[in-house]
């Protein structure tokens, strides 16, 4: 297969495209903010003020912004869209007069517009549908996984099989020195002091009602806030009702494969290179699951009708482990494909983490019928908690909801309120900004580490996410397997994913690599030794 990596960049360009020192973007690159998602190279040369007052007003009329929603601080919008405090004061002026909002002091800018709510957006004509699938290819791969003892030497787990059952897991239980896993957030910096004042406040507040069972559904103080939540950052406008909370994004893919096995679907596209974890939550549930290949553009939506898949699992907003995004042209392919009957997963698992580019709008906020659409909390706050959200078409809602119910009876309550008043409060939006910043220069840190101890390697999706993907397409790194060179890292105490582990068919060698939750000295500690452990290693013949 071609290489993957839309983004890819050797890493001085990557390096250089970041910026320096992880403050600004480089020269002609367009930020947004996640507010609405917001892009501000859609306004009119000379009508910003215009431009942002009209998308406001339009949010305020269609329900996006409800009355009581509480409007970014000017200061905090004015710096994530990169225009002046005074662009965004006027807009906001402007929509105060017409009454639409107004000023509370210290509890800030709220709406006070009643909404009214817009029809449902259209599916495309059948005119547009793409033909019915073709059969499979001959030769696919059907992985599963297959139960076995867990390694217990670096060497015997890395060589075993990629597709052996609960492997991501297990390496999580490895002890190592420094782990750059993907797919952790920045852990020190939980918000703990907010999480413990709305903790009381729920405390305070509740029933003794609220200490006894909740709705499988989920609390509906959390499933209104998560609305809000999504309208504001995800562009998706959806009803309470819509809303099922579940333990986390890996719940929400074992309840759809249940789902889609009793509606007669039985294998599942997914991209390739995707998330092995990911991947093998359907397998568990008894799916066949074929890869479909991720090139420059996201998933290749031709091979995806070719493959003749009724569903596919995707991460179309920050595609994991490569880090593009899916395209406008994809996008209108994918959404013609779903409106002919196909079932679109899609994975929203990181894409609030962004430093260089703008926002990119929810599939789910575009085909609402053809998309089930999961989120979590474990990427935005801690996987410890164990919230997340699955909304679905509306022939799977009470489906999704029975089989909740028996799955565990629903979600803690408590912890769910919790949540809930954080979301409202503003605060989960106060800690988003605070752990970008972070984020964002340890991204930097690992940037310039792979620049300076990893010869020949190239640097994919660094725009955004929790992790970089780097492949070896020369130097001794392309001659070396990626899970030898994962092995004897973690020997030394460096704990990384192989880019083999997440892929179906072969391609470069590589590493994934996470930079979120570490400290800036060890990122570069920990590639410096990944370099050291690559010199060493004998090339493959």
């Amino acid at each position: 297969m071609p290489a993957t990596a839309a983004t890819t960049a050797t890493v001085r360009s990557a390096a250089a495209q970041s910026g320096a020192g992880g403050r600004s973007p480089r020269p002609g690159v367009t930020l947004g903010s996640d507010f609405l998602q917001l892009d501000i190279a859609d306004a009119p040369p000379g009508g910003r003020t215009a431009w942002l007052a009209d998308r406001l007003r339009s949010a305020i009329a269609d329900g996006r912004l409800p009355v009581g929603t509480r409007l970014p601080a000017s200061r905090v919008l004015a710096e994530e869209l990169r225009v002046t405090r005074g662009v965004v004061t006027e807009a906001y002026r402007r929509l105060s007069e017409s009454g639409q909002i107004a000023g509370r002091g210290r509890g800030g800018t709220v709406v006070v517009a009643a909404p009214a709510r817009p029809a449902p957006p259209t599916a495309p004509s059948a005119s547009d549908r793409p033909a019915s699938p073709s059969p499979p290819a001959a030769g696919q791969r059907a992985s599963r996984p297959r139960p076995a003892r867990t390694p217990t030497t670096p060497d015997a787990f890395f060589t075993a099989s990629p597709h052996r059952d609960g492997l991501v897991d297990a390496l999580r239980g490895l002890p190592c020195r420094i782990d750059l896993s993907p797919g952790v957030p920045d852990l020190a910096a939980f918000p703990r002091t907010a999480w413990l004042r709305a903790e009381r406040a729920v405390l305070a507040a509740a029933t003794p009602a609220d200490f006894g069972y909740g709705s499988p559904q989920g609390a509906p103080a959390l499933r209104r806030a998560v609305v809000g939540w999504l309208a504001r950052n995800r562009g998706i406008r959806a009803d309470p009702d819509e809303v099922v909370v579940v333990a986390g994004v890996a719940q929400a893919l074992g309840l759809l494969a249940q789902l889609l096995h009793a509606d007669g679907v039985d294998r599942v596209a997914v991209e390739d290179p995707g998330s092995l974890g990911a991947r093998q939550q359907l397998e568990y549930g008894g799916h066949t699951t074929v890869p479909v290949p991720v090139d420059a553009g996201g998933l290749d939506v031709d091979a995806l009708r070719a493959c003749g898949a009724r569903a596919v699992l995707m991460t179309p907003a920050h595609q994991f482990p490569t880090g593009v995004v899916l395209d406008g042209e994809r996008r209108r392919e994918l959404l013609r494909w779903a409106a002919g009957g196909g079932v679109v997963i899609e994975d929203d698992y990181d894409a609030e983490h962004r430093y260089d580019r703008p926002p990119v709008p929810a599939l789910r906020s575009l085909l609402p019928d053809g998309v089930c659409y999961a989120g979590s909390v474990s990427k935005l706050l801690a996987p410890a908690l164990r919230v997340g959200w699955l909304l679905v078409p509306p022939h799977l809602r009470d489906a999704l909801v029975t089989a909740k119910r028996y799955a565990d009876l629903g979600n803690g309550v408590l912890t769910q309120l919790v949540l809930a008043r954080l979301m409202d409060s503003g605060e989960l939006e106060r800690h988003l900004r605070h752990v970008r910043r972070r984020h964002r220069k340890r991204r930097d840190v690992m940037l310039r580490a792979v620049e300076a101890h990893l010869p020949g390697a190239r640097v994919h999706g660094a725009a955004a996410g929790l992790h970089l993907m780097v492949t070896f397409a020369d130097g001794p790194g392309s001659r070396v397997p990626d899970t030898a060179l994962a092995a004897a890292a973690l020997a030394r105490g460096v704990k990384a994913h192989p880019l083999s582990w997440h892929r179906l068919t072969p391609g470069p060698p590589g590493l994934v690599l996470g930079y979120a939750a570490g400290a800036a000295h060890e990122i570069e500690e920990g590639i410096a030794l990944i370099g050291e452990t690559l010199a060493t290693l004998p090339t493959a013949t």
